[in-house]
């Protein structure tokens, strides 16, 4: 029975991986397929007859894509970067001090989670605009300097700290801002570096909202060069493959260099039993 049972279940997890890597895969081959092959054969062909680098070459010299990966990274960098800080900020006296109405303000931040981006996106962009953030590679971040979740997540994990630390940094002499530094901060390297890995891949494939924000070309990110592919190249979907598997590497290096730090680290091991 256990045999069967192991069986059918390894039959599943065949069945949901091919489901989930086909796409792409079927991208990367269509990327590599020359002009000359039928990309719509049926049936279908995975495997390129003659793969080529053209269509990679071609994306990459007739558009502009150096500019829109030189911005799609520092929106991405610095998206990630202010949010560790600010949320960070917001969850650090949530999880550990005592204040009136704390249960209060930290439900009223779970509760905008629930609340679409398109219905907030209209207040938002009169508000960019005001702001004069328009076109601006800070009207792409001005929306995403700060989540809900990261708040949740970050909040989550400092409680999680063992008071005895915090209370040893106190007796060294630490501030609230200085023990959120050198002690809170550190315990919690895997859940920042969650919420780093998942704010990059959210802001990396973000299309919305730079298609309100923008319409000067040099501030375009990944997303809307892509898009733009379909039209400069009259829909050749070779090219427009190519240029998805060159948006999509970076978040790849990006996962595959901090996966290592998403590994749970053993806060309570400065503290004595």
């Amino acid at each position: 029975m256990n045999i069967a049972k192991n069986t059918i279940q390894y039959i599943l997890l065949i069945i949901i991986g091919i489901l989930m890597i086909g796409p792409l895969l079927w991208l990367v081959s269509t990327a590599f397929k020359s002009s000359q092959e039928n990309i719509f054969l049926y049936p279908p062909q995975l495997l390129p007859a003659s793969p080529t680098f053209n269509n990679f070459s071609k994306v990459w010299n007739n558009n502009p894509f150096a500019r829109y990966l030189f911005n799609s990274v520092l929106v991405s960098g610095i998206t990630v970067v202010l949010n560790l800080l600010f949320c960070s900020l917001a969850a650090y006296p949530l999880a550990r001090f005592n204040f009136k109405g704390k249960t209060l303000v930290f439900w009223s931040i779970i509760g905008t989670i629930m609340i679409p981006f398109q219905i907030t996106m209209i207040p938002l962009y009169i508000l960019a605009v005001q702001l004069n953030l328009k076109n601006t590679y800070m009207g792409l971040i001005f929306p995403y300097m700060v989540s809900a979740f990261g708040i949740f997540l970050l909040r989550q994990a400092f409680a999680g700290v063992p008071k005895e630390l915090e209370e040893a940094a106190r007796v060294d002499g630490y501030s609230s801002l200085g023990i959120w530094w050198h002690v809170m901060l550190p315990s919690i390297r895997p859940a920042l570096t969650t919420l780093a890995v998942f704010t990059f891949i959210a802001m990396w494939g973000d299309f919305l909202w730079p298609l309100i924000i923008l319409d000067d070309p040099k501030f375009y990110t990944l997303p809307l060069g892509v898009a733009n592919l379909s039209s400069a190249f009259a829909e050749d979907w070779r090219l427009v493959a190519a240029g998805s598997v060159i948006s999509i590497l970076p978040i790849l290096i990006f996962f595959v260099f901090l996966q290592r730090f998403i590994i749970p680290t053993d806060t309570g091991s400065g503290v004595k039993g």
